[in-house]
């Protein structure tokens, strides 16, 4: 059932990961967040399945990292058109279109740009336009990316990201992993973050027109809770759900995370 492979696209700008798994009659495309720009989803197909595998059943998983090379510059738009450009290629439309956090504000985009490619969209802990907690994050990130300070952005996402009972785990996870999967290079972060920082999709997003769920998290210290909101209120067809207790890493966290989203995408 998990039929789990990894795989590369040759687009048009360049090389991209991607992994697929499942064997459902339904195509579900997830797009990461910008934790990508330190490690893409290249040999991750196995884990992801594993993961994920409460979706194996019912949908076909595409899982798209961007390319590798990514320009200096780069919007958040131009990274859904590689999405659009990576779908094209593996013949894929009509999709359930997941995206979290910096994956959702691309998704916002392809949502727009290629109505086609999107038949339902779930937008988790994202936001539509910066805002200031959101640049004071992405600020010290970029910061800590200068300084090749690799356990330092784990660390802090970890902190504005779990629970309190979530958090006593990550904190010695990556106390004991230090530099464990530390890239070479942290250009490809730092463009992507730089992008979280810059995507303003607000007043476009009345075009989408496909069934939405926005998923947030009311105690979200990176993106916050309110985004969430502002995005349903945009959104002409969209459903809210906001959990308590939980903030930007509430996908891990919800235990019913994966089964709402697999309710709605049916």
């Amino acid at each position: 059932m998990l039929q789990a492979r990894n795989g590369t696209l040759n687009l048009p700008a360049g090389t991209a990961d991607y992994i697929r798994f499942g064997s459902g009659a339904k195509t579900l495309v997830m797009i990461p967040g910008v934790g990508d720009g330190l490690k893409t989803v290249r040999g991750m197909a196995l884990p992801f399945a594993l993961l994920y595998r409460s979706l194996a059943k019912d949908f076909t998983v595409y899982v798209f990292s961007r390319r590798r090379n990514l320009s200096t510059g780069m919007t958040t738009r131009d990274m859904a058109e590689d999405v659009n450009a990576g779908m094209d290629a593996l013949g894929l439309s009509a999709a359930a279109v997941v995206g979290v956090s910096q994956g959702g504000m691309i998704a916002q985009w392809l949502a727009i740009d290629h109505p086609e490619k999107v038949a339902k969209l779930v937008l988790t802990v994202t936001l539509s336009r910066p805002n200031e907690t959101m640049r004071d994050v992405i600020a010290r990130w970029l910061g800590m990316a200068e300084r090749a300070d690799y356990k330092g952005i784990m660390l802090d996402t970890a902190e504005r990201s779990y629970s309190e009972k979530r958090l006593r785990q990550a904190r010695l996870e990556y106390r004991l992993l230090g530099s464990v999967g530390k890239p070479k290079s942290f250009e490809r972060f730092r463009i992507q973050a730089a992008s979280c920082a810059a995507h303003d999709a607000y007043d476009r997003l009345d075009q989408i027109g496909c069934p939405t769920l926005v998923i947030g998290g009311r105690e979200d210290r990176i993106v916050t809770g309110e985004a969430s909101h502002e995005i349903a209120a945009r959104i002409p067809e969209c459903e809210l759900y906001m959990y308590d207790g939980l903030g930007h890493g509430l996908y891990e966290e919800a235990p019913d995370f994966l089964k709402r989203v697999a309710d709605f995408c049916r």
